[in-house]
């Protein structure tokens, strides 16, 4: 019989700045197909409680297998090829995170897979080898929360600028409906130095971001329960019409919002 199984808990609140949800998922029988990671504004961390798991950032490129991964932020899909299994844990953290967590920003994960152990060395092999024994998903956040809450203990990265903290946090609120002009403005940078300084704490533009931001909005209203056609999600996420969320689908997750839906076949949710 086929299996679909997600569990998901809440970071505790010491760790809820670096990590907000853990996501246990494990699919077997499923059809084979190749799944398509979508940029986000986090640091994806994967833990595979099985077999590696398979990833490329270009489709043209063979897949590298992973027991444990940190993949930062980019502006186009991750493609993770599978036979119809997949057994783990997946975590974002934010940028704050990677410095608390991973000890170094942002930036220098940017469009780049990692496997963990070169981030977290010893930890990373607890991780894995403590929520593999574990009897199930509580025992293995419980696993996650003692480890991740004494890597935060010791965690001692210099913090953005506050202009670049103040622009990162505006693009999150408003979800990418900003215009990099008018952040400068109101940081009082000029444009490119603050894409410069931007650029240099998370690894992608001001830019980017909020297109990031924009179409993350849009890809968990696609999921939603809520059924909205095309025209209203464009609508509501600040697209000038249907054709322009088209082509930033195309050039984020390489394929048209109606595509990817058809394409991916894995029950997976967005990882809010």
């Amino acid at each position: 019989m086929p299996l679909a199984e997600t569990a998901d808990r809440l970071a505790p609140t010491p760790l809820r700045q670096a990590v907000g949800v853990y996501r246990g998922y494990h699919y077997s029988g499923q059809p084979p197909g190749v799944h398509r990671g979508l940029p986000s504004l986090g640091i994806t961390v994967v833990l595979s409680l099985a077999a590696p798991t398979l990833v490329a950032l270009d489709a043209t490129e063979p897949p590298r297998g992973y027991a444990s991964l940190a993949s930062g932020m980019t502006v186009g899909p991750a493609y993770i090829p599978h036979d119809g299994e997949q057994y783990g844990v997946q975590l974002e953290l934010t940028p704050a995170g990677a410095r608390d967590l991973l000890g170094l920003p942002a930036a220098p994960l940017a469009a780049l897979v990692v496997p963990l152990p070169e981030l977290l060395g010893r930890d990373a092999r607890e991780l894995i080898e403590r929520m593999a024994d574990a009897p199930g998903w509580p025992q293995r956040f419980d696993v996650l929360d003692e480890i991740l809450t004494r890597r935060l203990v010791s965690a001692r990265v210099r913090e953005p600028a506050p202009e670049v903290a103040h622009a990162w946090n505006v693009i999150v609120a408003r979800a990418g409906a900003v215009r990099v002009d008018a952040l400068a403005t109101e940081v009082g940078w000029s444009r490119r130095h603050l894409s410069a300084r931007f650029a240099a704490e998370f690894g992608v533009s001001p830019k980017d971001a909020a297109r990031i931001a924009r179409f993350g909005r849009s890809h968990r209203l696609l999921r939603g329960d809520r059924k909205l056609s095309l025209a209203e999600i464009a609508a509501r996420c600040g697209y000038y019409d249907q054709p322009h969320l088209d082509r930033e689908w195309r050039a984020l997750a390489g394929a048209a919002p109606t595509g990817w839906l058809a394409e991916e076949n894995l029950p997976l949710r967005p990882l809010d």
